[in-house]
């Protein structure tokens, strides 16, 4: 089942890059967006493993999962949610902050591209 998801972006002082966020319509799983926007991934990747109603291919949880992962120091595990995402049979339409639209498997590769500079995507 296709999900509309929209992105905003945020910037977060702590570590001083710039990352996307996607928020969800309010049907949509949480994924952790909260406790990413908080500065809390290990909390982040607690509340997406807790989720039970999560498929193990969600791209938003999965990019999330990455996002908190790469705050938490490991890009390698980071990287691996984001090619997985990547690879997902799920596909999701994310609205950009600008109103553009992305398709999740874009989000991916753009998460891709903002790891190896250091920045970070994550999905609400």
């Amino acid at each position: 089942m296709p999900a509309t998801l929209i992105l905003a972006s945020l910037m977060f002082a702590q570590a001083a890059q710039p990352a996307i966020t996607v928020e969800s319509t309010p049907d949509r799983l949480d994924v952790g967006y909260r406790e990413l926007v908080d500065q809390r991934p290990a909390d982040a990747i607690e509340r997406i493993a807790a989720n039970r109603s999560l498929e193990a291919d969600d791209p938003a949880a999965l990019i999330n999962l990455g996002t908190a992962r790469a705050r938490l120091g490991d890009r390698t595990a980071a990287a691996g949610h984001y090619r997985t995402a990547l690879v997902s049979r799920q596909r999701y339409d994310l609205e950009l902050a600008d109103g553009t639209w992305l398709d999740s498997r874009a989000a991916a590769r753009l998460a891709i591209r903002m790891l190896a500079k250091g920045e970070a995507l994550a999905l609400r």
